[in-house]
């Protein structure tokens, strides 16, 4: 199977290097292309760009490397498409791969899964109590949820259990 990969920064790197090895042991023949780090290229991924030339924090960094960014995105949606993987996995990176998931979900009949949800990813508590209510995931439709892999068991039950669709 062909597997595009999107990883923006080094733990993401690192996380989808462990998924990679993961996924050739169980398939050998597996390809991987995408966006990523030193860590995957190494697994066998070819690596279209390095996450270091999208590394911008803050809104002024983000703003004045905009147009690098916006070409990148476009390079992302293209390599995709002419590609066609079985599977896009996005890791972490919330400003980009939800942009990306999007743009796959509406253009390709290619599954979307988000492995290691974002950080800063709008979970929605009540304030009495963390414990008392369900988490609501509210940073992505639920085509790109339902897809949503947690990497900490805290929240593949606090999160993910609670709100996917089944």
């Amino acid at each position: 199977m062909r597997y595009f990969f999107v990883a923006g920064e080094a733990s993401g790197d690192l996380h989808a290097s462990h998924l990679m090895r993961s996924l050739k042991a169980s398939d050998p023949e597996a390809e991987f292309r995408g966006f990523g780090g030193d860590l995957m290229q190494a697994e066998g991924m070819l690596l279209l760009r390095h996450y270091r030339e999208l590394a911008y924090m803050g809104f002024v960094q983000v703003l004045l490397h905009l147009p690098t960014i916006l070409r990148a995105m476009k390079e992302c949606e293209n390599a995709i498409a002419e590609w066609q993987p079985h599977g896009v996995i996005l890791v972490d990176y919330p400003g980009f791969n939800l942009k990306i998931a999007k743009w796959v979900k509406t253009h390709t009949a290619c599954p979307v899964f988000y492995y290691i949800a974002p950080k800063n990813m709008g979970v929605e508590r009540r304030a009495h109590s963390q414990h008392s209510a369900p988490c609501r995931p509210s940073f992505v439709d639920s085509a790109v949820r339902s897809r949503l892999f947690c990497a900490a068991p805290s929240l593949s039950r606090g999160v993910c259990r609670q709100s996917l669709p089944r």
